[in-house]
């Protein structure tokens, strides 16, 4: 068993941009793939949890749907070099809980998503938001929110994936 000081314990969710305690009950052990060893908890979330994350989600659509084009992209850019400055710790985690060698999560878990997110400031600029195709006019605009149950084997790759479809991805 891994010491309290090695272990990783995250003991709140953020919801509605601040970190806030969970109402699940007993926090998830993480372990190591490698060693079997627990190497950090995080919270266990209740159904309660999912509505307010929901409802915070659904209250910010209401400002981040009227955000500019040039403001979404500012924001992809900053994910991306928030992603390369903790790519190491990022990998380095990710690998001990999948199991997968060190480089690889380098590039496919940490290297992927940061690509993708960077890209998507110059994607942003070469879609047409709006455009006539035959009588028709298709206008690209944020419909509401999304929530998703991920595959515990690709975390981050999941909120980055849409980049080169971008037009479904607003």
């Amino acid at each position: 068993m891994a010491t309290a000081a090695e272990l990783q314990v995250r003991d709140k969710v953020f919801i509605g941009g601040e970190w806030v305690e969970p109402t699940g009950s007993e926090p998830i052990e993480v372990v190591n793939s490698t060693t079997e060893e627990v190497m950090g908890t995080v919270p266990a979330c209740s159904p309660a949890d999912a509505d307010r994350a929901v409802g915070a989600a659904r209250q910010a659509f209401n400002s981040w749907s009227r955000t500019s084009r040039e403001e979404r992209a500012a924001y992809m850019s900053a994910i991306a070099a928030g992603l390369g400055e903790r790519s190491e710790e990022i990998a380095a985690t990710i690998s001990q809980e999948l199991g997968m060698p060190l480089k690889l999560s380098q590039m496919i878990q940490v290297g992927l998503p940061t690509a993708q997110f960077g890209a998507m400031p110059k994607l942003m600029e070469e879609i047409a938001w709006e455009e006539e195709i035959g009588n028709s006019r298709v206008l690209r605009e944020p419909v509401g929110v999304l929530g998703a149950i991920t595959p515990w084997n690709y975390p981050l790759i999941m909120g980055s994936d849409r980049g080169n479809e971008l037009q479904n991805w607003t």
